[in-house]
């Protein structure tokens, strides 16, 4: 569903070391047949002009996806922050015409395919450079739509103040948010730990990619 007529570039964020799923590349597990990731791509790509992948280590372990591999822009896996800022840092390198990124949570096999355009109209609604998912009265805030005028702010809060904390740096601007019904099940279920994954393969029978 794509009701935007905003260019949007859209990262998926697959930086983390899955220690709680025992390591390894956490979005590959499979959830109803296929990885998360895929989930992920089905969703996401038909949302946004054009897709890459936030990970570390080795790019040519997705290199049957066709999507650009960036690594964290922060060495040592400092969390999703240094992955954002990877994604609109490449955008702002690759395509500089483009004003606004989409981050995703590349272990959320169930995000909702209306994720873009309500999240451009809400921040389009309340004039800011950030919108964010919320459901369940969570918000979400690596599964957001982010301006590029934001990066050099987030570059100094990551590189130079140690920044890791998503939300918190969230607080320093004006965010507007987006919320998702729960019911029949949360779109941003998010499988960390091997139970979160049978759950979610539970989950996949009612929502078939």
């Amino acid at each position: 569903m794509r009701k935007t007529d905003e260019t949007i570039i859209g990262v998926l964020l697959a930086g983390g070391q899955a220690r709680r799923m025992g390591g390894g590349d956490k979005p590959m597990q499979a959830v109803g047949g296929q990885s998360m990731l895929a989930r992920v791509i089905a969703r996401v790509a038909p949302q946004c002009d054009r897709l890459i992948l936030n990970a570390n280590g080795d790019p040519t372990r997705f290199a049957g996806l066709g999507l650009p591999v960036v690594a964290d822009a922060v060495g040592g896996f400092p969390g999703p922050l240094a992955g954002v800022l990877a994604g609109l840092d490449w955008v702002a390198a690759h395509r500089p015409e483009v004003r606004w990124m989409l981050s995703a949570a590349a272990d959320c096999p169930f995000l909702p395919r209306d994720l873009v355009a309500r999240l451009d109209q809400a921040r389009r609604a309340n004039h800011t450079p950030l919108a964010v998912a919320t459901s369940g009265g969570q918000s979400h805030h690596v599964i957001a739509l982010w301006s590029l005028d934001l990066r050099e702010s987030l570059r100094e809060a990551v590189v130079n103040e140690g920044c890791r904390a998503v939300g918190r740096w969230m607080a320093r601007h004006p965010v507007a948010t987006v919320e998702w019904p729960v019911t029949p099940f949360d779109p941003f279920f998010n499988a960390n730990t091997p139970d979160d994954l049978a759950e979610a393969n539970r989950l996949a029978a009612l929502d078939p990619c």
